[in-house]
C-alpha cells in the first residue's frame, strides 16, 4: 500500500521535511498475493497498541539505506486518516537525493513495514472481493510499525505476499461450506448408504 508524500520546503530557521501518511485507514490495497489473490484494509483502531519505538525511515525498506530513527529525526503521529510521519532528511548525499527526488516529483509514494499481534482477532478474512482479487483482509491489530519508507515504486502489486499459517487457516475455513450444509449432506449421504444396503439384501 502506498500514500503520496511532499516536500516541506527550508526556512531561515528550518530544515526542509519530507510529510505524508505512510498508512492511511479504511483505503484498500491494490491486488497483492500470488496464488492467493486479496485486497488489505487496516482497521482504525489497529494502531492503538503498535509500538513504534523503535520504528525508522529507509528508503525502499533497505536496511542499507535508513534515512531516520523515530525520536531523533523522525516524527510518528496517529490521526483518524492514519499514521502519519514528518522526516527531516540527514544532510547526507542519500538525504540530499531524496529531498530533490521528491521535490522534482520522481519519488512521489510511502509505504510501511509492519507485523501483527498474535491474536486470532488481528485480521478478518472474507471472500468477498471481486474476480482481481477474490478475498479481503482487514488488519485489526498491528503489534509493531518497522519502518515507513519513500518508495520508487508500490512494493506489494508485484511482490508476492506470503502468509502466515494463521491467515492460511482463514482462508481455509472461508473454502468450507456452511455447517448446516455440511450437516445437510451428511444426512443424505447416511440415507444413500441405507438405500444400497436395503438393495442389497
Amino acid at each position: 500500500m502506498t500514500t503520496p508524500m511532499e516536500v516541506r520546503e527550508a526556512t531561515t530557521d528550518k530544515p526542509a521535511t519530507i510529510e505524508g501518511y505512510a498508512l492511511k485507514f479504511n483505503c484498500d490495497s491494490e491486488p497483492m498475493g500470488w496464488l492467493t489473490r486479496f485486497r488489505e484494509r487496516i482497521d482504525p483502531h489497529a494502531l492503538d497498541n503498535a509500538d513504534m519505538t523503535n520504528a525508522v525511515a529507509l528508503f525502499n525498506h533497505d536496511q542499507n539505506q535508513i534515512l531516520g530513527r523515530n525520536g531523533v529525526n523522525l516524527e510518528l503521529s496517529v490521526d483518524d486518516t492514519g499514521l502519519k510521519y514528518v522526516l527531516t532528511p540527514p544532510d547526507t548525499q542519500l538525504g540530499r537525493d531524496l529531498v530533490e527526488n521528491v521535490r522534482a516529483g520522481i519519488i512521489s509514494q510511502s509505504s510501511f513495514a509492519f507485523s501483527i499481534t498474535d491474536d486470532s482477532d488481528a485480521e478478518k478474512w472474507t471472500r468477498d472481493g471481486d474476480a482481481e482479487a477474490p478475498y479481503n483482509r482487514l488488519i485489526r491489530m498491528i503489534d509493531r510499525i518497522y519502518d515507513v519508507s519513500p518508495v520508487t515504486t508500490p512494493a506489494y502489486p508485484d511482490t508476492e505476499v506470503k502468509l502466515g499459517t494463521r491467515s492460511l487457516d482463514q482462508l481455509k475455513a472461508l473454502e468450507q461450506p456452511p455447517k448446516w450444509q455440511q450437516e445437510r449432506q451428511k444426512m443424505l449421504n447416511e440415507l444413500k448408504r441405507e438405500d444400497l444396503l436395503r438393495g442389497l439384501f
